[in-house]
């Protein structure tokens, strides 16, 4: 490919699910279908998909994350070490909106990477479909290990064993690591040119009340931002030179419903000193702030990808509006680093956003469109 990941005219990564997913998922629980045979039937979903990506005139294509229920659990949940479980409080953190489902993640064991696990060969099935072509990229998606973080430190509902299995944290972090650098080894080997670790810790550690409530705890959300920019750097210490790895800074994204609020200021300088090539980052509406946070920015080889298309909603931005932004971000990062995609992807649990199959295109061509006005490349 002439150009590099990420793109002028990129996406996070999920797709509303079609009609036919979401009945197979029922037929399934109902045992009217086998698993065998819902994968059939994703794998239809996933290939037409990816035909609507490309006659979208996108350089990127995902899976759209249709064997998933969660954009982060069903990855989590089988890594050695993780289970998952229903908490009986529900899930651990309050959208602003629907309630997500009552499923979460724990650790059980020390952490490793599952050379098993089942998203290698979902990758693997995406890849084939590409394979031949060289002007599109498969992507993969995959939460971040913050998000493990996350769950056993700062947000732990009280059914956390960490202290027992970890008695020294430092071991955790160690662990963390060095997982997700076997699971990028894992990716990289199956032919993965272009990795998304997709993060809501970020979101959580700049939020006001969330900060808040850690110093309640007597935790210091500095601390950790310096703790998970370490561990996210040592993930990826061995990454391959050809090789994209970005990430996506994302405020809860469920049934068109929201988590966090509040700008980058706080947690910025930790978020950029960390080795990613793209930083894709929530911009579609007042809550994220401004664009001063950027000026903590300094890869020079590393491009920002401004979420100021909303995924959520689906009413079509006005174009000239997102252009006069995309000028009012370059006092802090030069054009040529910066990108446009959604804020968020369009269904990050099966359920999706509130919007119609034919929005989430217009959306995208939206993007596209401006892209090439912008830019005039991909």
């Amino acid at each position: 490919m002439t150009t590099r990941a990420p793109f002028r005219s990129d996406i996070v990564g999920s797709f509303l699910r079609p009609e036919t997913v979401h009945q197979a998922r029922r037929d399934v629980e109902s045992g009217l279908i086998s698993a065998s045979d819902l994968t059939e039937i994703e794998d239809q979903a996933i290939t037409e998909l990816v035909e609507q990506q490309r006659a979208a005139g996108l350089n990127v294509v995902t899976d759209g994350e249709f064997r998933r229920g969660f954009w982060h659990i069903d990855f989590l949940e089988h890594l050695n070490g993780i289970e998952g479980y229903v908490p009986e409080s529900g899930y651990n953190q309050q959208f602003k909106g629907k309630a997500a489902p009552s499923y979460n993640i724990r650790v059980n064991d020390h952490i490793s990477f599952n050379p098993d696990h089942p998203f290698l060969a979902h990758y693997q099935f995406l890849h084939q479909l590409v394979a031949d072509d060289d002007s599109v990229i498969a992507k993969a998606t995959i939460p971040a290990p913050t998000m493990i973080i996350r769950q056993e430190i700062l947000a732990n509902d009280g059914s956390s064993n960490l202290d027992n299995i970890y008695p020294d944290v430092h071991d955790f972090y160690r662990d963390l690591a060095k997982t997700y650098q076997a699971a990028i080894r894992a990716f990289y080997s199956l032919g993965c040119r272009y990795l998304q670790l997709d993060d809501t810790n970020w979101a959580f550690l700049a939020d006001a009340s969330k900060r808040q409530a850690l110093a309640d705890k007597g935790i210091d959300a500095d601390e950790i931002a310096h703790i998970c920019a370490n561990v996210l750097n040592e993930s990826l210490q061995d990454k391959p030179d050809d090789l994209y790895v970005t990430t996506h800074v994302c405020r809860g994204n469920h049934a068109s419903s929201w988590l966090f609020s509040g700008g980058y200021e706080p947690i910025a300088a930790a978020l950029f000193s960390t080795n990613f090539d793209g930083f894709f980052l929530e911009y579609d509406n007042e809550r994220a702030g401004d664009f001063s946070p950027l000026r903590h920015w300094n890869n020079q080889k590393s491009r920002v990808v401004l979420g100021l298309v909303t995924s959520k909603f689906a009413e079509l931005e006005d174009s000239d509006k997102i252009k006069a932004r995309l000028q009012e971000a370059t006092a802090y990062i030069p054009l040529e680093n910066l990108c446009l995609s959604p804020q968020c992807g369009f269904a990050s649990t099966c359920e999706g956003n509130k919007l119609a199959n034919g929005d989430q295109w217009k959306k995208i061509g939206l993007i596209n469109q401006i892209a090439q006005e912008v830019w005039g490349d991909a």
